[in-house]
């Protein structure tokens, strides 16, 4: 067995911590300060959002919003496009199954999430000095 108290986590905004990760899901928590937001986006997986604590907006590109607060789930289909606005420090906890989804590029850690960034900068950093 393995547990977490996702209350207690020192997340940093901006960082995403994977609890969990195995061939079937993912568990990541996830701290998002008042006014920010996690852009539009969309991922591979079925995903579920969890508010922890604070509060947040959700909205869909098919024009569904909703604003909650601890205990709010919210469920996406696979592809389905969202966005995620922090009305106060939120605390959120993602669970996105199978993992990794079909067509997900593979399963990628955040310090070589981080790596490929970089790596990709420097690329272009290079192209552009050629």
């Amino acid at each position: 067995m393995k547990s977490w108290n996702v209350n207690d986590l020192e997340l940093k905004a901006h960082a995403p911590q994977i609890l969990s990760s195995t061939k079937d899901a993912r568990a990541i928590a996830l701290a998002i300060p008042a006014g920010e937001s996690l852009q539009d986006h969309q991922v591979h997986e079925r995903a579920w959002v969890s508010i922890l604590s604070g509060e947040a907006e959700i909205t869909t590109t098919a024009g569904e919003r909703i604003a909650g607060t601890p205990g709010l789930l919210v469920e996406f289909d696979p592809g389905e496009r969202h966005a995620v606005r922090a009305v106060s420090d939120t605390r959120l906890l993602l669970l996105l199954t199978p993992w990794p989804g079909a067509g997900h590029p593979g399963p990628m850690s955040l310090p070589d999430k981080a790596n490929a960034v970089a790596h990709a900068a420097e690329h272009a950093a290079e192209e552009r000095d050629h």
